[in-house]
């Protein structure tokens, strides 16, 4: 027997230790007696207000601290010069006007298109197959196509060097030319970027209304002229969300240009040579307010089309269900077969070279890469150390994102003061989505390396690496938060307020049980994408705080391929088997505290 979930603390008690409710006759109430409280006496209303400001101050005190303040320490340093004096706009004006510096940003702009001309048509049709075809096999699809998360964004460069480097797998393919430099990029940051274009664009196919494509085939019009008038034109946001994501992420990554780069330079690596090699802070500053220009640009336009954006699911909308076409399905299915393929081998060769003995000489199987601790890099210390910068981001991240979603959406703000309060928090939330990582790193290294800011006690510490993560993707886990909550009906909380229950305990009872789903979900996105960043903490850890993905970078500058992709596989795996867990650990939560959506049994 199940039960709905109630406000009632005395009904729940009973029901914990397997006691029914007790089902007796209610008193009389006259019409004009006050309701009788529920639960505890409720608080007054100013401790609430007061709670409500201390909470939206903290999240937006934090998101100054850690975000607004970094990025204006960039600002400051790319006018200072390297003595620490004013020097205006005259820095950033000698690192345009030097020979050649056009051109590399002619490069990472030629880059960032053509990646986004490749990866965004495949994409489309990739998650066009999955959602609007009859594919077989759609979930293991899927799951290939969102395998690259799993991995950094150096494992694609490595694994185009052993297939077609100078001692390549395939080198005789190349007819003589080399993967080092345009296209090698080109390729590399295709593979990167593929499952954030497809992520995108299947939420904008799966969203589609039946009784358009009926009406269009009422009307005579063929499959072309259906997708040209109605399926394009639906999806046209997503695709330029799309387009932006994967300029901006090819843009502004180094870790395929590090590795395949060779003499093709681009913005992101001069700025990663500027701060590592040379220790030119005011150029690397100056480079980082460059990369964050297209970031703010494609934000702002891509904020501009969403605002401009109509309902595409009215309340009578139907479902769409497409019908049997087996030309179109095979034409699909070739398509997505191609597109995994390419996928795996990438991933597979990489894999596969962290197990060969000396390449390209003895192609022994050993495990001999994995020896961590005899070579440059970290050893397995940095593996270790991204666990616990996974796991501490994970626990940290989904519970600052969540109640912080939660206050900005469901408590409602009375005063002026929490009005604005709410306004600068929720305009904070959304600012790392147009942040690059490479860029809030410089930040936090001018910020809190300064020894007048009395915070540089954490520089190079753990919590720091925890809350740049935390900061650099807040802005994804903040939207899958507060859309969570905001599919919930608001009259759970009028029921509460008329009860007069706690406001607390109507979160912790009803709003968390109700969007556990979506809080296992931003877990599992900041563990995953905490054991894979690589631009935003390469300049924050020391000796004792290297991470596995600057593992991977630091064994690459040092000559060890073979390592640098056996740690790439590990964290891979480690990746993997995390999610699994967490996915696990969410079906089984949401079967126990979610049984109420289920059909009661007879």
């Amino acid at each position: 027997m199940r039960y709905a979930p109630t406000l009632d603390p005395a009904v729940n008690n009973s029901r914990a230790i397997g006691q029914p409710a007790a089902v007796s006759a209610a008193p009389a109430v006259p019409a004009s007696a006050p309701l009788p409280a529920l639960g505890r006496r409720p608080l007054p209303a100013w401790v609430g207000a007061l709670g409500l400001a201390l909470g939206q101050g903290g999240l937006a005190l934090g998101l100054l601290l850690f975000l607004a303040l970094p990025l204006a320490a960039i600002l400051l340093k790319s006018v200072t010069d390297a003595d620490g004096g004013w020097a205006g706009l005259s820095v950033i004006a000698s690192i345009i006007s030097a020979d050649g510096f056009m051109d590399m940003v002619g490069r990472s702009l030629a880059v960032g298109v053509v990646t986004t001309l490749l990866v965004v048509p495949c994409a489309y049709g990739f998650a066009y197959g999955l959602t609007r075809t009859r594919l077989p096999g759609k979930g293991l699809l899927r799951t290939i196509a969102l395998l690259p998360l799993l991995a950094p964004s150096l494992l694609p460069g490595i694994a185009l060097v052993y297939l077609l480097g100078n001692q390549g797998l395939l080198k005789g393919l190349t007819g003589g030319a080399t993967i080092y430099g345009f296209w090698g990029i080109v390729v590399g940051e295709a593979f990167y970027t593929f499952p954030h274009a497809l992520m995108i664009l299947l939420t904008g196919l799966a969203l589609a209304d039946g009784r358009l494509y009926d009406a269009a085939r009422a009307m005579g019009a063929g499959p072309w002229r259906t997708f040209m008038t109605v399926t394009l034109p639906g999806t046209r946001y997503a695709v330029f969300s799309a387009c932006c994501v994967v300029f901006t992420l090819t843009v502004t990554d180094f870790g395929v240009p590090k590795v395949v780069g060779g003499d093709y330079n681009v913005l992101a690596m001069e700025a990663y040579k500027a701060v590592v090699g040379q220790q030119n802070f005011p150029k690397g500053a100056a480079i980082g307010i460059l990369l964050l220009l297209p970031a703010l640009l494609t934000f702002v336009l891509d904020r501009r089309l969403r605002a401009r954006q109509g309902a595409q699911m009215s309340g009578r909308a139907q479902p769409y269900a497409a019908g049997v076409n087996g030309r179109r399905d095979a034409a699909f299915l070739a398509l997505a077969g191609v597109m995994a393929a390419f996928l795996l081998l990438i991933i597979g060769v990489a894999v596969w070279a962290s197990f060969v003995k000396m390449w390209p000489y003895n192609l022994s199987m050993s495990l001999r890469s994995y020896d961590f601790d005899n070579m440059d890099g970290g050893g397995w210390l940095a593996w270790r150390n991204s666990l616990q910068l996974a796991f501490c981001t994970a626990l940290v991240g989904t519970l600052v994102v969540f109640v912080g979603a939660w206050m900005m959406e469901k408590v409602p703000a009375r005063s002026t003061m929490a009005r604005g309060l709410r306004g600068v928090a929720g305009m904070l939330a959304l600012m790392p989505m147009a942040v690059p990582g490479l860029v809030l790193g410089l930040g936090y290294i001018f910020f809190f390396n300064s020894v007048s800011n009395p915070l540089n006690v954490l520089y190079g510490t753990m919590p720091l690496l925890v809350l740049c993560t935390v900061v650099h993707f807040y802005t994804s886990a903040h939207l899958t938060a507060a859309t969570a909550l905001n599919a919930l009906d608001p009259e759970f909380e009028a029921a509460s307020a008329s009860l007069k229950v706690p406001r607390l305990t109507t979160f912790l009872r009803v709003t968390l049980p109700m969007c556990l789903p979506a809080a296992l979900d931003v877990a599992r996105y900041l563990f995953v994408s905490a054991m894979t960043t690589v631009s935003a903490v390469v300049f924050l850890y020391s000796p004792s705080t290297v991470l596995a993905a600057v593992a991977v970078l630091n064994m690459d500058d040092a000559g060890f391929i073979g390592p640098a992709a056996a740690m790439c596989t590990v964290i891979m795996a480690s990746s993997a088997v995390a999610a699994l867990i967490l996915h696990l650990a969410s079906r089984a939560l949401v079967a126990r505290t979610q049984a109420w959506r289920r059909p009661a049994s007879r």
